[in-house]
Parts: C-alpha cells; sequence; structure tokens
C-alpha cells in the first residue's frame, strides 16, 4: 500500500508542478493587454464601400497572423485616380519575441478591440502589450513618425546609484543601435526595443534614437518605463521591476480568467484526490483478501 500511495503521490506531485509552470507562463504573458488607442475625427457610415474593404481587411489580418508577425495591406480600389477614399491602408505587428499562437490570439483581440475603440472611424491604431494594428483611408505605410503617443514611468525610482544609470545607459544604447526587435541586459538593468516593419534601418535607427532619448528626459531615474512613438518603442527595466511594471495594468478579465483556472485546477485535484483514495481502498481490500 505504501509504494502505491508513494506512486500516486508522484504523479501528483508532478501534476502540480506542470500547473504552477503553466500559470506561472500565464501570468507572464499577457499580450493582449491595452496600451493606447488613437481614433480618426472623421467617420464613415454603416454600409458603405469602405466599411466592406475594412471588414475585409481585418478578416485577412486575423487569417495572415497566424502564419506571419507583420504584413501591409492596400485593401480595395486603390488603383482609382484620384483615389476615391474607399481603400483601406493598414498593418499589423506582433512583439518578435511572441510565438505564432500568441501573435495570432493578440492581433484576434485586436481586431475586436478597435471597432470598439474607434467605432466608425476613417483612421484607428490600437497598441496592445504584443501587437499592434493600424489601418487610414491615406497611406501611411514607410512614412517615418515619431510623435509621442505613450509613455509610462514607474513610481519606484533609482536615486544616487551609478552603477543602474551606468547599466541602463549601456541597455539604451544598445537598443538604439539595434533594428526591428532588439533585446538587452547589462547586470541588473534589461529592456527592448522594435520598429515597425514598414521602416528602413536609417529610419528605425532615427526612431529609436528619438525613443531612447525620450525614456531619460520624460522618465529620469524611474527604475523601468516604457516609451511608444508613432513607428517604435522601447522599454528598459531593473531586475524585479517587469513583472511589477507589466502587471500594474492587468484587467478584470484577466483576474477573472486566472481565478477560473485555479478553481478548474482545485476541482481536477480534489477529483485525483478522490481517485486516490479509492484505489488505495481496493489495493488494501485485496491484500487483506490475499491474506
Amino acid at each position: 500500500m505504501m509504494g502505491s500511495l508513494h506512486l500516486h503521490s508522484t504523479a501528483l506531485g508532478f501534476f502540480f508542478l506542470f500547473l504552477s509552470l503553466r500559470l506561472s507562463h500565464g501570468l507572464l504573458v499577457k499580450p493582449h493587454i491595452f496600451i493606447y488607442g488613437g481614433c480618426s475625427q472623421e467617420k464613415y457610415g454603416p454600409n458603405t464601400p469602405f466599411e466592406a474593404n475594412l471588414n475585409a481587411f481585418l478578416s485577412s489580418v486575423v487569417t495572415s497572423a497566424s502564419q506571419v508577425s507583420y504584413t501591409t495591406y492596400a485593401t480595395g480600389n486603390g488603383s482609382s485616380t484620384p483615389p476615391d477614399g474607399t481603400t483601406v491602408y493598414g498593418l499589423y505587428q506582433c512583439r518578435g519575441d511572441l510565438q505564432r499562437p500568441d501573435c495570432s490570439r493578440c492581433m484576434q483581440s485586436a481586431v475586436n478591440q478597435i471597432g470598439l475603440v474607434c467605432p466608425y472611424s476613417y483612421g484607428a491604431s490600437l497598441q496592445l502589450e504584443g501587437c499592434y494594428l493600424r489601418y487610414d483611408r491615406a497611406s501611411f505605410l514607410g512614412t517615418l513618425d515619431t510623435s509621442l503617443k505613450f509613455k509610462k514611468c514607474s513610481k519606484s525610482s533609482v536615486n544616487n546609484d551609478e552603477e543602474f544609470f551606468r547599466r541602463r545607459d549601456i541597455v539604451l544604447a544598445d537598443l538604439q543601435a539595434g533594428v526591428g526587435f532588439k533585446v538587452s541586459s547589462s547586470g541588473m538593468v534589461e529592456g527592448f526595443s522594435q520598429c515597425m516593419g514598414d521602416l528602413s534601418s536609417s529610419d528605425c535607427s532615427s526612431c529609436l534614437g528619438d525613443a531612447v532619448g525620450k525614456l531619460k528626459s520624460l522618465c529620469g531615474s524611474a527604475a523601468a518605463a516604457d516609451v511608444f512613438l508613432g513607428q517604435c518603442y522601447a522599454r528598459y527595466w531593473a531586475s524585479g521591476y517587469y513583472q511589477e511594471f507589466s502587471s500594474a495594468d492587468s484587467s478584470h478579465q484577466d483576474e477573472d480568467h486566472i481565478g477560473k483556472t485555479v478553481a478548474l485546477i482545485v476541482g481536477v485535484l480534489a477529483g485525483l484526490a478522490v481517485l486516490i483514495v479509492i484505489l488505495s481502498f481496493c489495493h488494501s481490500n485485496g491484500m487483506k483478501q490475499q491474506v
């Protein structure tokens, strides 16, 4: 009987370990968290050619995101001269470290949200933690935009710590020199940056230079900071601050999802416990009958 209980306890231990790893991963990866949104003042009407092209664009984004992390579009009558205003120019991009399934889920969330954030807008952009979606009736593809869209500085600050600032500046210099998605670390400081895929290498460097400059000027001695410009973003954090910094924006939806997950796990574990008791009881009766 002791051998049977040991076997079941070992299996239960592995089950706990698996679930804890799954929960930890789920808490760390929240690509659907809202960062910012922007909407044009001009509105289109329902059942118009522009709406039909916009719906086609959004549908294509959902389909494509399961295969590639970045794509540009010109959906509609793009060959008309002059442009008739019904063409939808757009792009989407996932964060460079996201796996395909996470990218696909993030873009599905962005597509679901953008119509709620910017109903009937001729132009809209939506930045989530793990992906970006934008469309407009005027082409913006390949045009450098370094305007500030969003910034966030941690409440915690690091004062009179020369080593922190030295490490931070090393990371930021490395991020500024990156092209595409870049990850960097030095000592206790880590960070990452990314440009939109439609930027040239020189425009990407220019955009990241502005982003790094704003991180320093706007957030000063913050232990963690985000800056999102029109076509690039940069983030750094001191070790131990990333989870605290990013989890502050977690929605009630996340908490509800986690609560349901925990409830499900408790139910499964309770069922396993009952099964172990039954198996142990049957094993004990079998041993008695043999005696």
